[in-house]
């Protein structure tokens, strides 16, 4: 049954990771090469710390829009404040995937209850949870295609 069943019985693994100085180019062929639509980005110690996804990637290819602005004699003004902009900016010009990434990725740990997990999922409406060990390193990536795998499954 799928209620009894844990996060760690249904992962996917290895965990395709980078780093945050890897070439975004470099990252975007991992992804390409494993068909995958996320990357874990992990510090010197392998923590997680980010995760790099397709998502981020749109961003960075639809380019930057400063907004609705007013023209007032030669003057441009705003009307979305540029302080705003900067983290836009650094997706669009950026080429490494810390300039790209999204700093907060959604985890759960291994021995949390597939139901859980699937609540998590669909509250936070992401696609994937980093799988974490007691270190924060991950040690699996769990979808919501891995979660419709054990429920057909259990059928």
């Amino acid at each position: 049954m799928v209620v009894e069943r844990r996060v760690s019985e249904v992962m996917s693994t290895p965990v395709r990771q980078v780093s945050l100085e890897t070439p975004l180019q470099q990252a975007v062929q991992l992804m390409s090469e494993h068909h995958i639509s996320a990357l874990a980005v992990v510090d010197a110690a392998g923590a997680l710390v980010g995760e790099l996804t397709e998502q981020d990637l749109m961003v960075r290819e639809s380019g930057f829009q400063p907004g609705p602005y007013v023209m007032l004699l030669d003057a441009v003004i705003y009307l979305r404040n540029p302080l705003s902009w900067d983290k836009e900016v650094h997706q669009v010009l950026g080429s490494t995937v810390a300039e790209v990434m999204s700093r907060n990725p959604h985890t759960c740990s291994a021995d949390l209850a597939l139901p859980a997990a699937a609540r998590q999922l669909h509250e936070g409406s992401t696609q994937r949870l980093f799988v974490l060990d007691a270190a924060r390193q991950p040690v699996g990536v769990l979808t919501r295609g891995d979660v419709v795998r054990a429920l057909a499954a259990a059928g």
